[in-house]
């Protein structure tokens, strides 16, 4: 099964949090402790999910591989504070995002919610690349999601590349080491 490693995870979780905030979430009246708790969780992790599945549905097909990967990235990011059911929710949400309002406007969406921060960008778009990579061959269309991810956020093509060719690396040095 493909996995990011440790090293890569641990990276991009030190990227995450060298930005330093948080985004802000102003609970409402009424709403349950566990409602305001996924509330936080969309808000952090939500465009990080949400890119990764427009990533893992890009062929038309979701595996069970593309799945694990997604929560185990999700898990390692957030230091296991992510609980399962807020990842169930995440996927769902996303799913139907993009079963209802396209795949398109899903990306506009997530493009928009990650643009002012660089950072987040760049991690999206490294765990975007992970998953294209996850069936061992990257479809035309994840090829496409990838370069439209890398345009809407502002990753120059060098700077893309830097980033695939790293993940790339990543997962020979994981085939290297048998795991």
């Amino acid at each position: 099964m493909i996995w990011l490693s440790n090293s890569t995870l641990a990276r991009l979780r030190d990227q995450l949090q060298a930005r330093g905030r948080r985004p802000s979430v102003v609970p409402q009246p009424g709403k349950s402790e566990e409602a305001v708790e996924l509330d936080q969780v969309v808000a952090e992790y939500g465009p990080l999910c949400d890119a990764m599945y427009l990533m893992m549905s890009a062929d038309g097909t979701v595996s069970t591989e593309e799945r694990d990967l997604l929560r185990g990235a999700l898990r390692n990011l957030s230091t296991d504070s992510i609980r399962s059911a807020h990842m169930e929710a995440m996927l769902e949400r996303a799913e139907k995002r993009i079963g209802s309002d396209g795949r398109d406007a899903t990306m506009k969406s997530v493009v928009n919610a990650l643009n002012n921060d660089p950072a987040r960008a760049e991690v999206a778009f490294v765990l975007a690349a992970a998953m294209a990579f996850a069936d061992s061959a990257i479809a035309d269309e994840e090829n496409e999601t990838l370069n439209t991810f890398a345009d809407s956020l502002g990753i120059d093509e060098a700077r893309a590349n830097e980033l695939l060719d790293a993940v790339e690396a990543d997962l020979r040095n994981q085939a290297a080491e048998g795991g």
